[in-house]
């Protein structure tokens, strides 16, 4: 009997102290998440000694915080401390190999730095997961970056892939539009710029937005967009680059 009680004894104390353990390991993962929003709020704040600091408390509250090393990733990339941000990256997809947010994190670290063929083995592997919520976004990356590289083709196949993900995505839909004047193709230029530009609307868009839809217009002979463009291009836009080009005949 008494056997048996010390028996029930070390198991109720294994039990409560397994419990804590687990309570111990949730609080951790809780704060690591809270510290990283907020290393992610002051890096979109452009912050970024505020940023690194909450990275730092993040981590010593979970060291194996897969989302830390990436947000720390982009940090460090914005700072131009390629070492440290590339290191950033690698450990979140060591802890996380399914991690899709560092893979397309990383891969535009790496086409930023001009190692394309290894940023759209990274974009490909982002898209992988079929749990990725955003692989529009991996795809327009790997399609930008094709295009730096001279390879139209696949970046269209990319292109499209990032809006058959989602169909209305503003950024695809002006790379489409300037991959396909690019390759002088004018009406598919003028079909996916007549989309973008309808749902953004002339009133917000950037002069080189602008300006390229001007000299889509003026390939296809397309006078009133063209007047239209270029009214609203040399009114909101008067000192930019395009509007000089444009007043230079270019």
């Amino acid at each position: 009997m008494r056997f048996f009680m010390l028996v029930l004894v070390a198991a109720l104390i294994a039990g409560c102290s397994g419990e804590s353990i687990k309570q111990t390991r949730d609080r951790e993962k809780k704060s690591a998440q809270l510290h990283t929003e907020l290393a992610g709020m002051y890096y979109q704040r452009n912050q970024m000694a505020i940023a690194l600091s909450e990275i730092d408390v993040a981590l010593k509250a979970n060291p194996s915080y897969a989302p830390a090393y990436n947000m720390g990733g982009l940090i460090h990339m914005a700072l131009h401390e390629d070492r440290e941000a590339e290191e950033g990256f690698l450990q979140s997809l060591r802890i996380d190999s399914m991690y899709s947010e560092a893979h397309n994190n990383y891969g535009w670290f790496l086409c930023q730095r001009g190692r394309v063929q290894e940023s759209i083995a990274q974009f490909e592997d982002a898209v992988k997961n079929p749990l990725y919520a955003t692989p529009e976004l991996a795809y327009l990356n790997a399609g930008l970056c094709s295009q730096k590289e001279g390879k139209n083709q696949e970046a269209m196949n990319f292109l499209q892939q990032a809006l058959h993900a989602r169909p209305g995505m503003l950024q695809a839909l002006f790379a489409m539009s300037q991959l396909k004047f690019t390759m002088q193709d004018f009406q598919g230029a003028q079909k996916y710029f007549a989309r973008f530009a309808s749902d953004l609307g002339t009133e917000n868009m950037t002069a080189e937005q602008l300006w390229l839809g001007i000299r889509i217009a003026r390939s296809v002979g397309d006078r009133n967009s063209e007047a239209s463009y270029t009214l609203s291009l040399r009114g909101r836009y008067p000192d930019s680059p395009e509007a000089q080009q444009l007043s230079h005949g270019e």
